[in-house]
Formats: C-alpha cells, structure tokens, sequence
C-alpha cells in the first residue's frame, strides 16, 4: 500500500527569490511616507540624507553579521533559533511573544492600512473633483482585513508560488523607486525652464561646525522612522529552510539586498528634497511625502501614480510577511513554545497554513483595537487597572501608531540576535560547512551595530513622544517572561 510522505518544508527558494524576499518586504511604505517624520526632526539635507544612510548602515553591518549565524542554523525561525541557541528558550520565546504579538502582526497591519490608503487616495481622485471621502473608515479597515486573508491563503497554497509573486512586485517597485529617483531630472530636460523648478540651492551640505547644535535626542527620532523604512532587512532568515544552497545564498540575499535598500532610498530621498523644501514636507499632513512630490512634478496625475507606486509597494512587503511570518510559529510549535497546532505542514503544500491563518487573524484583530483607539481619541491607555498609564498620542495615525509601537521590539531583539555571533565564534568550532561564510570585520562591524542601536534605544526613553512605545514594549517583555516561567520553563 503507497502511503504519502510526511509533509516537510522544501527548499525552493533561489538565489532571486531570496534577494527579493528582502528588498520587497523592506520596501513598503516607508521610503514613500517617513521622509515627513525626519524632516519634522532634523533642520538640514544633510541631516536628514545622514539619517537614511546611518539606517543603512546598521542594517548592512547587521546583515554582515546575520548572515554567518544564519549559515550556522539555516532553520525555519530565523531570529527565534538564534536567540535560542545562544541565549536559551526563555530568550527565544520572547522574541516570538514580542514577534507575533507586536512586531509581525504590526507590520502586517501597518502595510495593509497602506495599501487601502493608497486604493482610497485613486478613487477619491478618481471618483471625486474635491477629494471627498468614497469609502468609510471601517469600510477601509475591512478591505484590508480581506486583503491580508487572500494573500494569507496564497502564500499557503506554496512557498515557489509565494516566492514567484515576490520577485514580480518587487522588480516592480524597484522600478517605481528608480521613476522617482529620476523624475526631477527628466522634468527639468523636457520641460524649458519651468515656472517653479527643483531649487538646489535647499540641498545644504552640513558644515563641520554645525555639529555642534544638532539635537542628538531630536536625530535619533529621526532614526526611529528610517529603521521602520529599513526593518525587514532580516526577513530572509525565518525562511532559511526553504533556501537552496543557504551557505551561498543567504548571504548573497542579505549583503545585497540591503545595498540595494542604500541606493534606493538615499536616491529617492535626494530626489523629494530637489523639489520639496524641508519646511514644507515637515508640514504635510495626511499626504504622503511621494505623492506630494509627483503632484508637484506631474499635476494632478501625479497624484495617481504616487498612489499606485505606493499601493503595488506596501501589497509587496504585505505579501512578504505573510510568507515569512508564520515559519516563527511553525518553529515554536515543533518546540512546545507554542501550541503544537501550529507545527502543522500542509500535506499537499508543505507550507505552515494554521500558523499563516493565526498570524492573518491577530494582524487583523489589531487593525480593528488600533482603529478604536484612533478614532474614539482615548488620550490614555490604562494598563493593570490603572497602576500604569500610558499617554497615547493624540496627533498620529494608526500607522504612526502602529510603526512605532513596532520598532522598540525589533530593535531590542535583532540587536540581541547580530550580538549572537560573539556567542558562536566561542561555543561553535570553526568547520569548512558551518563557516562557509564568515562575517567581514569581525568584530568591530557587530559591536559598531550593537553600540548604536543601544544607543537608539536609551534615545526611545529619553525622547517625551517615543517613552510610551518604549514602556508599553518593555511591560510587554515583562508579560512575556512571566508566561515562560509560570507556563513554559519545563516545555518540552
């Protein structure tokens, strides 16, 4: 009697599908919106060009180091099974309480919030002469929540199909990124001397003197938004199961991909300050820093490009972290750090599907919680029957809100995981596989990485506007080493 194979996960991501894994779930939103947020933070160009090439830089050297603790464990979890490794169970387990409670399911809202955004902002210019709201806000919050299931169930039905579709929206939005970056100069050769054209002369380089008044606290804010915009450079790692040859791959994905990140997002950049002064794109209110920029180049037209630029991007990254995500669950449930339900491989299409389908689920209860908040105005959030009191600010949007909420986490346990290196050089004895690749610069590039990000971190609690995204995050952490060790220290 046949009887079918054990479902397992299947190693058919290549070297493209890797690299596209990590541009297009990287590039979503932020590169088109965070430019507001730095403009808001800091008074120069060459501040704010400093601050996108700062946060490319700690995610390559982040990813110079990543990638040799990901050829050591090429396992489905990527973080989870570093912390694990070199720290114990408690420490991975908390990475996941914080991934999946905050950080992925965040994400996953945040980038589906955009991608309605985006379809409302082509149909009011569609629609409308005035730019009247077509669709509600609930109404918005429930395409997005269809959305997140319908590519939930894509990435289910196959890693290859997921894959596919990510290295096709991402070489589109590598194509959106380049019209931008070269607009400005295409405008100003077809059009002979146009009434208000791009004035250099507001691309300021700082002076060595200028150091001086620069606000550290107000810069590191700045940094805040750019690591939103550049979070996900580690994405490739929760997938390394999947990878083929991970020894060559992930590396080529990771270093590549990330200096990719660089030269888009600096050149982006550079391009919205040629045309947008920093005083006005500090300013914009509910229009995206894209949009702003392709209505003042392009008309009215504009507008709808910048909207579908934005629109195919954040379905990209959505689509990204729906296929990434849930293999942390998988990971934890094959450890009895969660239920062991979610260690289920489909038969037909080894992929995680219960784990894709609670991930979907959380991501879109948080979608509804954060529009409650947001649209009831609750000026605090009272935590353990008001013994805490967290002030809830009352100017941002729910992906103001959710992005930085977002961000804490990550930066606490990705910096824990690049810090894993120094913890395997020493337990791990060097072998011609397992040292297939080692990291460059090692050790000043991981301690540069962790220095720095520590730094951002003491900037969350000591800047007014991001102390309540840093406490509600470490409270968090709190709940969650409680859980291990009153329910899971003995988990087997």
């Amino acid at each position: 009697m046949n009887s079918h194979p054990s479902p397992h996960l299947v190693r058919v991501l290549g070297p493209w599908m890797a690299i596209a894994i990590v541009i297009g779930t990287v590039i979503g939103s932020g590169v088109f919106k965070k430019g507001k947020n730095v403009a808001e933070n800091v008074s120069e160009f060459g501040l704010a060009i400093s601050v996108w090439v700062l946060g490319g830089v700690l995610a390559l050297l982040g990813s110079l180091a990543i990638a040799e603790v990901a050829v050591l464990f090429p396992r489905a979890g990527g973080s989870y099974v570093f912390l694990r490794e070199a720290y114990g169970r408690c420490a991975g387990f908390l990475w996941g309480w914080v991934d999946f409670w905050i950080i992925r399911a965040a994400s996953i809202a945040a980038l589906g919030t955009m991608f309605t955004e985006s379809l409302h902002d082509i149909l009011r210019q569609a629609l409308t002469t005035d730019g009247q709201e077509v669709l509600t806000f609930w109404t918005r919050q429930a395409i997005t929540i269809g959305v997140i299931g319908v590519l939930t169930m894509l990435n289910a039905r196959g890693t290859r199909l997921g894959g596919s579709m990510q290295v096709a929206i991402t070489t589109v939005k590598i194509a959106s990124l380049l019209l931008i970056i070269g607009l400005p100069i295409a405008v100003l050769a077809l059009v002979n001397a146009p009434a208000n054209p791009p004035e250099f002369r507001r691309l300021s380089p700082i002076l060595p003197s200028g150091f001086s008044a620069i606000d550290w606290g107000r810069y590191g804010a700045a940094l805040v938004g750019v690591l939103w915009a550049y979070h996900g450079w580690m994405n490739i790692t929760p997938v390394a199961e999947e990878v083929r040859e991970p020894q060559r791959n992930i590396p080529l994905a990771l270093i590549g991909g990330v200096l990719a990140l660089i030269v888009l997002y600096c050149g982006a950049n550079f391009a919205y300050y040629l045309v947008i002064p920093r005083i006005e794109m500090a300013g914009l209110n509910n229009t995206p820093v894209a949009t702003e920029f392709c209505l003042r180049l392009l008309g009215p037209v504009g507008g709808v490009v910048a909207s579908g630029m934005l629109l195919v991007s954040v379905f990209g990254a959505l689509n990204g972290n729906l296929l990434v995500g849930p293999r942390l669950l998988y990971a934890m449930g094959k450890d009895g750090l969660a239920p062991r339900r979610l260690s289920t491989l489909h038969q037909r299409f080894n992929t995680p599907m219960v784990a894709g389908i609670v991930l979907s689920l959380w991501a879109s209860l948080m979608l509804i919680l954060v529009g409650v908040l947001t649209q009831n105005r609750l000026p605090t959030l009272s935590l353990f029957g008001g013994v805490l009191d967290v002030n809830l600010p009352d100017k941002k949007s729910p992906f103001d809100v959710i992005t930085d909420f977002c961000v804490f986490g990550a930066v606490v346990f990705e910096t824990l995981s690049v810090a894993s290196i120094f913890v395997f050089r020493w337990k791990i004895p060097p072998t011609a596989e397992n040292r297939a690749y080692r990291c460059w610069g090692y050790p000043v590039v991981p301690i540069v990485y962790v220095l720095i990000m520590a730094a951002v971190l003491s900037n969350m609690f000591a800047t007014p506007h991001q102390r309540s995204e840093a406490v509600v995050g470490m409270v968090f952490i709190g709940i969650g080493a409680l859980v291990y060790g009153l329910f899971l220290r003995r988990a087997r």
